[in-house]
């Protein structure tokens, strides 16, 4: 398995067993490079050298097993209703018989003939028409050449690492081209960008050790520690590749804090009765906690870049509106970006209400907009009337121009991209930034994906909000939960209805549009029923909303173009059918927008009671909690923080094998380390340099070696 010596820059397509056509494979996760290649770490490990015989199973037990395909024992394809072919394979190992079950299995019945030798691993149970049967059902397999081991074998009598397989790549290839990469790598080529002294301190294995060890660990490491990833190699790969972050995180906050920003007057009586002025209603301690930290900010002379997290209804865009009062009594600009359409209209429409009364010219530069009422809108800007733009991504063309922009905000940043943020700042010079999100984030997490900016917490809903009481109602229930609507409505109160899709598809979910037809005609004719969706027309939509805020529209049925920036707080039922089908953020998202008044509001999920697995845990954790934080947790724990959000498009925190929520302890060590590293520069862009050299994705993504 030796081959000739490789080098860590070495094209993975010269790797024996690659070649060009799989090489495009690899190259389509990253991976272009022996280094790269050696990062890619397995995800979970096996104990093969202490097989669990068959006789020895214990039901309910996830087990790995060896075993071959036993001589005509009956390997059959069956079709069970609903989910097609089921390929039923008999294994035994000596000491006993089990039955495999594959569903949409039949392509496996070439390849498992008598013989065969493989591992399975997996849940054991009995089968459950023939309950003294032990059955595994869709086991994780690996076929092996045979069922003896030799003394290098990467199959057998050792711990095994298992890999997530690439297109063309099975986890068996691949273990077998990075076990002969390691054999053959030029190990004075595998040099360590940690510093020596943080090595030292926390007991680190050398890189070089660190990846044979967490490639192929020796036969007497402990399986759980490894598949916790909590071995010492694995905590010293996951410190480095945070450390990499967050050392790009402070080198980029350094650099920040030299730039000459413009230190704003705030403690000047005309700026408190300003600020009086606007305030609809007295502040909670929250909102005075979070405007002491924004003011501080604002008084420095270099620019701010806070990050403001507050639940659904917190009171977060009145306190942005505050931190926009004291750029604009400064003689600034504000512009406030926002993700869509109609969130960008609820700001404006509010902005507008709160500000013009104070004598502060607002207004809206969207997408949506004829091209007339753009370019005045930016020509007023341009020339410094307008106070206070609000818009979309419109607002980062090169045509909108700003006299003195002095203060940024930006809703639902992760929703953005980074760059599309700085695009925004570079239309003044050296801007303060107020980001917001009604994403509730855990502050491990916030360190990860927002380490350039400062934290603030809205962590108190205002006064006189009554929890949303949230009910998971099935089909058979409709008719009552459309007969408690109709009493809601008879109360003078609002109702949205919600559902996943615009039109009918094939995957039999109910449509908005369908939907909306039937509810105006047959269950509500005397009530006034709107529809809004993603592919209305801007003007439509603000129409119908404008019509569902004043209380012309009873029930408005919505697709999810709701979940964010809708307020009317006369609304005080939400139905969602096909809940299911929805993300746990999703769902609070939808949820937020009503329970906004001092009525009780009720939102209710319809699903069926026979879900399982996450889907199930999504509805119950909505009816059993409202704190954002708590169902934040339970999405990340889910979807992991690159789904939750949208961060893999972004490229901010992909990271290759640490994870934030599972390695937060070792997240801030690393970001104490990186952070004081960073107070000696040169020496931090040194460590940037070797950092950078160690891996060329920490290059693209980090750009150590180029920041500050």
């Amino acid at each position: 398995m030796v081959q000739s010596k490789v080098q860590l820059n070495s094209p993975v397509m010269y790797l024996k067993g690659v070649g060009p056509q799989r090489a495009a494979a690899l190259a389509e996760r990253g991976i272009t490079t022996v280094a790269e290649l050696l990062n890619y770490l397995p995800f979970r490990y096996e104990d093969r050298i202490r097989f669990t015989p068959i006789a020895e199973i214990v039901p309910g037990q996830v087990v790995t097993v060896r075993a071959e395909v036993a001589a005509g024992g009956g390997a059959t394809v069956r079709f069970a209703r609903g989910r097609g072919p089921v390929f039923h394979v008999p294994v035994q190992d000596g000491s006993g018989k089990m039955y495999a079950k594959f569903f949409h299995g039949a392509y496996l019945q070439e390849r498992l003939k008598e013989g065969q030798w493989l591992v399975l691993h997996g849940k054991a149970e009995y089968d459950f028409y023939r309950p003294t049967r032990i059955e595994m059902i869709n086991p994780e397999i690996e076929l092996l050449a045979s069922n003896e081991s030799s003394e290098d074998s990467t199959e057998v009598g050792r711990i095994v690492p298992v890999y997530e397989s690439i297109a063309g790549f099975s986890s068996r290839t691949l273990r077998r081209i990075i076990y002969g990469v390691l054999e053959a790598v030029d190990t004075g080529g595998i040099a360590d960008p940690l510093p020596r002294e943080i090595r030292e301190r926390y007991r680190f294995p050398s890189r070089e050790d660190a990846l044979r060890y967490a490639h192929f660990p020796p036969a007497e490491e402990d399986v759980e520690k490894l598949n916790s990833f909590r071995s010492p190699a694995h905590m010293r790969l996951i410190f480095e590749e945070f450390f990499a972050y967050q050392l790009a995180m402070a080198l980029r906050r350094m650099s920040d804090h030299r730039q000459t920003g413009l230190a704003l007057r705030v403690r000047e009586d005309r700026i408190r009765n300003a600020l009086k002025k606007i305030l609809p209603f007295r502040p909670t301690a929250a909102q005075k906690r979070v405007l002491a930290e924004i003011v501080a900010d604002l008084e420095r002379p270099y620019p701010m870049h806070r990050l403001l997290e507050g639940d659904v209804g917190s009171g977060k865009t009145i306190v942005a509106l505050e931190a926009a009062t004291i750029a604009i009594e400064n003689g600034c600009q504000v512009a406030l970006m926002a993700p869509t359409e109609i969130l960008a209209v609820q700001h404006f429409l509010s902005a507008r209400r709160i500000f013009e009364p104070a004598g502060y010219r607002v207004d809206l530069i969207t997408g949506g907009r004829t091209r007339n009422e753009r370019e005045l809108a930016a020509l007023k800007v341009q020339v410094g009337q307008t106070q206070l733009v609000v818009g979309t991504h419109a607002l980062i063309e090169e045509g909108v121009k700003f006299e003195k922009l002095g203060l940024v905000i930006v809703d639902e940043q992760h929703r953005f991209g980074v760059l599309q943020r700085k695009r925004l700042m570079d239309k003044g010079v050296a801007p303060h930034v107020l980001v917001m999100t009604a994403t509730p984030i855990p502050r491990t997490l916030a360190l990860t994906l927002f380490g350039d900016l400062d934290l603030s917490v809205i962590d108190e809903m205002p006064p006189g909000r009554t929890p949303v009481e949230t009910r998971w109602a099935t089909e058979d229930r409709l008719a009552g939960v459309w007969e408690f609507l109709r009493g809601e409505v008879a109360k003078g109160r609002q109702a949205y209805v919600v559902y996943p899709v615009i039109e009918e598809s094939k995957l039999e979910l109910k449509a908005a549009t369908a939907e909306y037809e039937r509810l105006a005609k047959e269950l509500f004719p005397a009530l006034r029923v709107g529809l809004l969706h993603g592919r209305l027309k801007n003007e439509e939509k603000e129409s119908v909303m404008e019509q569902f805020r004043r209380g012309e529209l009873h029930v408005l049925v919505a697709t999810t173009v709701i979940e964010v920036g809708v307020d009317v707080p006369n609304a005080t039922v939400m139905v969602i059918e096909h809940a299911d089908r929805f993300g746990l953020a999703q769902l609070h998202q939808l949820r937020g927008r009503i329970g906004r008044g001092k009525e009780k509001s009720h939102c209710i999920l319809v699903a069926d009671k026979t879900i399982k697995g996450e889907a199930r845990e999504r509805i119950e954790a909505m009816v059993a909690t409202t704190n954002g934080f708590e169902i934040a947790e339970r999405d990340l724990k889910q979807r992991g923080p690159g789904e939750f959000f949208g961060t893999r498009q972004h490229g901010d925190a992909a990271f290759s094998f640490a994870q934030p929520l599972r390695d937060h302890e070792i997240l801030e060590l690393a970001r104490r380390e990186a952070f004081a590293l960073a107070e000696d520069e040169a020496r931090a862009k040194e460590v940037g340099a070797r950092l950078d050299a160690a891996s060329p994705a920490w290059q693209q993504r980090y750009r150590l070696a180029s920041v500050g």
